[in-house]
């Protein structure tokens, strides 16, 4: 489970010497491959794998190996990028002062999920960081991923909870909101509720939400819709898969429903048949189907990574990614 204005400054990009980059296919024929297959714009900051709790599933090898794995994927062209700086303001359409004092300090552990590891507060902002460049990335057309720890959706506006410490998806829709966009359809498919961005985006005008979750499971939320732009569909455990996509494409064709001129995903991984801490029943290739259908809206997507603990989960984001990209 996940147990969590921007400066406009154009972020820094770094490529990997191995990974083909858009400049390097300058003055392709337009009907090439390269064309059909767009590359993927992927945010991330190793200091994200610096924290860690032994024992504790939200760990850092979810980070490295998936970057490992995605630099040695063949064919799929990647632009790396780091998280762009957060203005304090930004963090405030979302959370009360109090907490972000509280996560600014971390003198003690939030709960017995989402220690209060040195450095947190930092860590939190540029997970943020990284679903504004993602934004940023959507505007643009390119297909991307926030790629960093911790995850946000169970954060609160005056809570962190469930390896959550900042309202990430969130807070990115509310800045979308505040500088353009006027209608954002967010889909959670982590297999948890996300109570923290319903909390925050409850009632929100030009916010809607839909989560897709096993219920029963943490946190214990999401059994029926919330507001008037809060859509929960809560799913028993073992669900079969092609049920499960079912409830899926229900959740979705009710956010496109809603005219949303710019989709957000919390994209969870732990609804996958061997993840440790959930007991659903999706597979390698439902992820890709799930990027698949998702790319088939037309609609500009950001994604930010939210759960997902099994040693399975670089091959899970790649198959997602694939999908996203049309491979």
């Amino acid at each position: 489970m996940d147990r969590g204005g921007a400066r406009t400054a154009q972020p820094r990009r770094d490529r990997d010497s191995g990974i083909a980059s858009r400049s390097h296919h300058a003055g392709v024929d337009p009907c090439s491959e390269i064309c059909l297959h767009p590359g993927v714009i992927l945010i991330t900051d190793e200091r994200c794998t610096e924290y860690h709790s032994p024992g504790h599933p939200e760990r850092p090898e979810r980070i490295r190996g998936t970057l490992a794995k995605l630099r040695s994927l063949p064919g799929l062209k990647i632009t790396w990028e780091k998280p762009v700086a957060v203005d304090p303001g930004v963090l405030l359409r979302a959370h009360t002062t109090q907490h972000l004092q509280r996560l600014g300090e971390a003198k003690s552990d939030f709960d017995g999920d989402t220690p209060a590891h040195p450095g947190i507060f930092d860590h939190a902002v540029r997970g943020v960081g990284g679903g504004l460049a993602a934004l940023a990335a959507a505007r643009r057309g390119e297909p991307n991923l926030s790629l960093l720890r911790p995850p946000g959706h169970h954060a609160t506006p005056s809570r962190a909870m469930g390896f959550c410490y900042l309202g990430t998806i969130a807070i990115t829709v509310l800045e979308a909101l505040e500088t353009g966009s006027k209608r954002v359809a967010v889909l959670d498919f982590d297999v948890h509720h996300g109570n923290g961005t319903e909390a925050i985006l409850a009632g929100k005008k030009g916010a809607f939400f839909a989560s897709i979750h096993q219920h029963p499971c943490y946190p214990g939320t999401g059994l029926a819709d919330v507001a008037d732009n809060c859509f929960n569909y809560p799913v028993p455990p073992e669900h079969p898969r092609l049920e499960y996509r079912k409830v899926i494409e229900r959740a979705l064709e009710r956010l496109l429903a809603q005219k949303p001129d710019l989709l957000a995903v919390s994209a969870g991984f732990d609804a996958y048949a061997r993840d440790p801490i959930a007991h659903e029943t999706l597979e390698t290739e439902d992820f890709h189907w799930l990027g698949e259908r998702i790319r088939k809206t037309g609609l500009p997507v950001f994604n930010i990574l939210e759960g997902g603990y099994s040693d399975d989960l670089p091959e899970l984001v790649a198959a997602y990614l694939k999908g996203l990209t049309g491979r």
